[in-house]
């Protein structure tokens, strides 16, 4: 619980940000007064006086507007300097999503989490964990000659993560593993060997990279999830189709965290038996 100031401290604490709000905007008791329409002799009041005397709430707002910080925090209520509209605007960003998740903004955020654990709901099969065939037969329809590029950052990804410190874990509905092997709804029309050979990819990978690259499979009929991606404690990102929603405030970070994890929680499939499931999967495939 936050300390509740008497009112000769919170005065004082109210003179001291004041003048550190004034040294960071490089302004003096001359100017700012002139800023809010007040007499100098004001500021120069309001900063000497050693009582317990607090200005009235239009005088601290309009000193907190024009030096560019909150209120609050000026007046001990709050110990981040920006205002509300600033925070949003830093701990909040939405920018574009290319058809093709592997684009630079994505990478980027992937390095800025170098060494955290990074927890990962995609929309669909993992990019970096499919073979050139299926990026492909999924990209080409809808990017052209731009398809190579988004298989090189697929590749680019898949090594990162070999060479990282990174632990990555993949939470994936079952649903939408077994409608790849059946070739059913999004996968409809996937040539058998196409199937058998991504599926022998994907063993690979998660037996080759395990413990540091660990997937589940979730039944998606009891837990919902959107495809979104957690970078550590620095970033949580969900993916809206045609932009990415990106969260940086540390409570909702922990809140998508604690969603991740509870799809881990409760996965149908560990990522210990993940290997041997996706084994019967590929050898259920007829063709």
């Amino acid at each position: 619980m936050q300390q509740i100031l008497d009112k000769r401290a919170r005065a004082a604490l109210l003179r001291s940000r004041l003048m550190r709000a004034m040294e960071r905007a490089e302004t003096n008791q001359t100017a700012l007064a002139r800023a809010i329409g007040v007499d100098r002799s004001t500021i120069s009041q309001l900063l000497k006086d050693e009582g317990a005397r607090l200005p009235n709430a239009h005088l601290v707002g309009s000193c907190a507007q024009a030096l560019g910080v909150s209120a609050d925090w000026l007046l001990g209520l709050s110990e981040r300097p920006e205002r509300a509209a600033d925070l949003l605007a830093t701990s909040l960003t939405m920018t574009e999503a290319p058809r093709a998740l592997v684009d630079e903004q994505i990478f980027a955020w992937h390095r800025e989490a170098e060494g955290y654990k990074i927890r990962y709901v995609p929309p669909a099969l993992p990019d970096m964990l499919k073979t050139r065939a299926l990026l492909n037969w999924e990209y080409t329809p809808h990017l052209g000659r731009t398809t190579e590029q988004a298989i090189n950052a697929s590749t680019d990804r898949l090594n990162w993560m070999r060479a990282s410190h990174s632990d990555y874990e993949i939470a994936l509905p079952m649903s939408e593993i077994e409608a790849f092997a059946g070739a059913t709804g999004y996968y409809a029309g996937l040539a058998p060997g196409l199937r058998r050979a991504q599926l022998d990819l994907m063993i690979d990978l998660t037996e080759a990279l395990y413990p540091r690259l660990r997937m589940t499979l979730y039944d998606a009929r009891r837990l919902y999830s959107a495809p979104l991606t957690v970078f550590g404690p620095l970033l949580a990102v969900l993916y809206l189709g045609r932009n990415y929603l990106a969260f940086r405030d540390s409570d909702r970070i922990a809140v998508f965290t604690a969603h991740f994890d509870h799809l881990v929680k409760e996965a149908e499939i560990t990522a210990r038996d993940i290997p041997d499931h996706l084994r019967r999967l590929r050898d259920g495939i007829a063709g």
